[in-house]
């Protein structure tokens, strides 16, 4: 499952659950808990998926959310190859 497909799935599954409340709640509901336990990397490839693919695939109530997810900043370049790696020892 590729990442998209993944990110896609969690969110919805959050909107399932709003669905079964008061409607006021839903959006603030999804965007408190997406702020709360999702990790920065989860929401770039959220606001990749709204950004750039307009959204496809998400539930309505995830898209009303996105204004008041908090948008993590751009992730630093590494150089090739270096990324997650230890210094080199002298």
């Amino acid at each position: 499952m590729s990442d998209g497909n993944k990110i896609i799935r969690m969110a919805n599954q959050i909107a399932i659950f709003f669905h079964s409340q008061p409607a006021s709640e839903g959006p603030d509901g999804i965007a408190t808990h997406i702020n709360k336990f999702w990790e920065p990397r989860m929401r770039r490839q959220l606001f990749d998926l709204v950004d750039n693919h307009g959204g496809e695939g998400l539930d309505g109530l995830v898209l009303q959310a996105i204004p008041l997810i908090h948008r993590p900043a751009p992730q630093a370049d590494a150089p090739a190859g270096l990324a997650g790696t230890a210094p080199a020892a002298p």
